[in-house]
């Protein structure tokens, strides 16, 4: 199971707020047990919603011309917390949580890199930016999707 909570990482690292939501409809789904602890606030029963609004507002603002770079510190620190809380909230439902939580970071930072560079090359292959952002939307989404399915 903790290997799941290196790819949430990676999803994170991808799209910051996809991880999160992925892991609040697992624990409202029962799929994580997390009650009792500092991360029970994902099995809420609006938490979901919350982060799908959030997460939505992200894919959007995702496409502006304006929006900065992933790797920009405060980008980049947001998709390492999103990471590592997101893995923590898989290993303390596997009996793990520090290594859910260091794997979640280590994805976000695989998956901060390996997505911008993949976005790139496709850029530089579509001679536009928008269908790379599209595709990597789709891995993003359908990944955390199968993680939740997994867990």
């Amino acid at each position: 199971m903790l290997v799941l909570a290196f790819l949430i990482g990676v999803v994170a690292g991808m799209r910051t707020l996809m991880a999160p939501t992925a892991i609040a409809f697992a624990a409202t789904l029962g799929k994580l047990q997390l009650d009792g602890s500092w991360l029970a606030f994902f099995a809420s029963r609006y938490t979901p919603w919350i982060a799908t609004f959030l997460a939505l507002g992200e894919l959007y603002t995702d496409k502006l011309p304006t929006t900065p770079s992933r790797k920009v510190p405060v980008q980049f620190a947001a998709r390492l917390v999103s990471g590592g809380l997101s893995g923590a909230a898989i290993g303390l439902s596997a009996g793990s949580l520090w290594s859910g939580l260091a794997l979640g970071v280590a994805g976000a930072l695989v998956g901060t890199f390996a997505g911008s560079a993949a976005r790139g090359r496709m850029a530089a292959a579509f001679g536009n930016d928008r269908p790379a952002a599209f595709i990597e939307d789709a891995v993003a989404i359908i990944g955390a999707i199968v993680i939740v399915v997994l867990l």
